[in-house]
């Protein structure tokens, strides 16, 4: 007999279990199938674990430059293997803490492979032995894996996904990193602080292509003055894997192929969600190019099953994949959540310097018809940010001319990350340029920048 649950949750990453925990603070009785660890991709080797190597290459690099602040530092040196130590028990350390959630909770775990075989219906394999469980209502958050390179299957040798990258074999001497996303060029920031001669190809007209284009051109600048050499409008045609290295063949902008050798190859060129063999088909539930479709609550096109997180389709971002388990998960309780709205989920970069925007770009702003009205402000003008050693970067925010409505906030530099949540508060409470221009910000700090880019929006502007 099927073990019963008022819910059933498929795969705890940052979408499940918080969805978990959520659906059972409401009453109800929950389970959660996880195949791996607990925390998913995000916790055990993604946004977590790749903040903390980060951390260590930020270090570093302000090691190398000690001088610049008054600071010598005798030698300056790093164990890669203590670096990645580092960053697991950093990873380990999380995951012991969504263990003691689920318990808190009291959250039934089962671990081992889950797939949907009748509505309201779920199997657990665990090796040998299958395990039946039941339920009202299913959660799909499994999730999604790096999109491998068709003619170059990563090896965890000589070419890498973002998993390989985090327990590196060996330094790389000479990366090649493929795709220009958040991914690659966080691993470009790290690998490049840590002294690899790094090379960014892209096939798109510029890095960070999601980002407004005055974000992407600076980032552009910064990395190249950083020692990278960045390609767009560029194409790999092909990889031979060799013992000691890499050949790729690159297709210019003028349609020549140039063969270069590297020593290994990061493959950041998107991903794959994870819906195979899970039962989709089984019971007709709708995707779209691979993703699960689902309405602003998380809804299937089958009565009971829900899909939350990466597996959903884009932004492939955790706190998406939590916000939108909450959604779920209230909806199933019976109460009357917000759908989700997109346009209010901020983006971030943690290379150096950061990345972090919410909202439409300049450009997106304008296609869209609005009459817009831009300020920006650069940190040079920011007494904190000169005092830190981090006067590179800028804050950008777009308004409608007509209405005040903050449309997006685009900010490059250090700690921006920590900072865009203040634009994405503004835009949840549908605030004006007026209110955040009587808004007082503390002083000195770099969020000082924030409020000069809106009055430089209407040119209001006090210190530049």
């Amino acid at each position: 007999m099927a073990d019963q649950f008022d819910l059933i949750v498929l795969g705890s990453g940052p979408g499940g279990y918080v969805a978990a925990i959520r659906a059972s603070q409401l009453g109800l009785k929950v389970a959660i199938v996880e195949r791996e660890r607990l925390g998913g991709i995000c916790l055990n080797w993604g946004c977590i674990p790749t903040k903390a190597l980060l951390r260590s290459s930020e270090i570093y690099h302000y090691m190398q430059h000690a001088a610049d602040y008054g600071l010598a530092v005798d030698r300056s040196s790093f164990d890669l293997g203590k670096v990645v130590d580092r960053s697991r028990k950093v990873a380990g350390q999380l995951n012991a803490g969504v263990k003691g959630l689920m318990k808190k909770n009291k959250v039934q775990v089962y671990e081992g492979v889950g797939k949907l075989t009748a509505p309201g219906k779920l199997s657990v394999k665990q090796g040998d032995k299958t395990i039946e469980l039941a339920a009202k209502d299913i959660i799909i958050a499994t999730g999604a894996r790096a999109r491998d390179l068709p003619f170059a299957k990563a090896d965890g040798k000589r070419v890498w996904t973002y998993r390989h990258a985090m327990v590196p074999p060996e330094m790389p001497t000479k990366l090649l990193v493929i795709g220009s996303g958040a991914i690659g060029v966080e691993f470009a920031s790290f690998y490049n602080d840590m002294g690899a001669d790094v090379t960014i190809v892209e096939m798109l007209p510029r890095i960070l292509p999601v980002e407004d284009e005055e974000i992407s051109a600076f980032m552009e600048k910064a990395l190249t003055k950083q020692g990278m050499t960045i390609r767009t409008g560029v194409g790999v045609e092909k990889i031979e894997v060799g013992g000691s290295g890499i050949k790729a063949s690159i297709k210019g902008k003028d349609g020549k192929v140039t063969t270069e050798d590297y020593s290994h190859v990061i493959v950041a060129i998107g991903i794959v969600p994870n819906t195979e063999e899970i039962g989709l088909e089984a019971l007709g539930i709708e995707t779209e190019r691979g993703h699960i479709k689902t309405d602003g609550y998380g809804a299937t096109s089958v009565k009971g099953v829900w899909a939350i997180g990466d597996v959903t389709g884009a932004p492939w971002l955790a706190h998406k994949a939590s916000h939108e388990g909450v959604i779920a998960a209230e909806k199933i309780a019976g109460g009357h959540p917000h759908a989700m709205d997109k346009n209010n989920i901020p983006g971030c970069t943690y290379s150096r310097p950061q990345v972090a925007s919410v909202g439409l770009t300049e450009a997106k702003a304008k296609e869209a018809g609005y009459e817009v009205k831009v300020g920006k402000f650069p940190f040079i003008g920011n007494g904190k940010a000169i005092a830190l050693g981090e006067a590179e970067g800028f804050t950008k925010t777009v308004f409608d001319a007509k209405t005040g409505e903050l449309l997006g906030a685009h900010m490059v530099g250090a700690e921006v990350t920590e900072m865009i949540q203040g634009y994405v508060i503004a835009r949840q409470l549908e605030t004006t340029e007026a209110e955040m221009m009587d808004t007082v910000f503390p002083h000195p700090t770099i969020s000082e920048s924030m409020h000069e880019s809106v009055l430089g929006a209407y040119g209001r502007a006090l210190h530049i």
